[in-house]
């Protein structure tokens, strides 16, 4: 299974973007470490991580501590050697609370959830992307992993610099 992954570093208010290799991560402290390393000197750095335009999954580190992880489906865990070190570990997310009327938390109201989502859908609330934009974004019908990321990267203010990283 292909991925592609781009760690987003925020020092002050000036945001930094960088692909990075994760081939040789065995488990989620190897992918804090790879955080680490892309923005040592980083408030906060997001790691994502899109498999197969299928998978997405969001990592927050804040001041190179406190991992926090959400993945769009919990098959993914199942799917690669990198799922599973990446997923492996977390428990479904509760989407029986999503409220997936709010017009505020997006603008076409998603699908059904066909996914099962693990991990904390909430890590991006505090930046301005509650989970269930989060979980609505994912279950949108047509989004991708990339487009999610892409729409994440407007609403908190990083898509200069997701821009000038990926060429995309």
């Amino acid at each position: 299974m292909s991925y592609f992954a781009v760690a987003v570093g925020r020092e002050g208010d000036d945001w930094e973007a960088a692909e990075v290799d994760l081939d040789a991560v065995a488990d989620v402290e190897d992918a804090a470490e790879v955080m680490r390393e892309a923005f040592p000197d980083a408030d906060l750095t997001l790691l994502f991580v899109d498999a197969d335009d299928e998978y997405l999954t969001v990592m927050r580190l804040d001041n190179g501590d406190d991992l926090r992880t959400f993945g769009s489906d919990a098959e993914y865990a199942s799917q690669s050697r990198l799922g599973e070190a990446l997923l492996g570990d977390l428990e479904p997310e509760d989407t029986e609370e999503i409220d997936t009327e709010d017009e505020e938390s997006i603008s076409a109201r998603p699908t059904e959830l066909d996914a099962e989502p693990v991990g904390e859908a909430d890590l991006l609330g505090d930046l301005g992307v509650p989970g269930s934009t989060l979980l609505a974004l994912c279950a949108k019908e047509g989004m991708m992993p990339s487009d999610v990321v892409s729409e994440v990267a407007g609403s908190i203010g990083f898509a200069e610099a997701l821009e000038d990283a990926t060429g995309a």
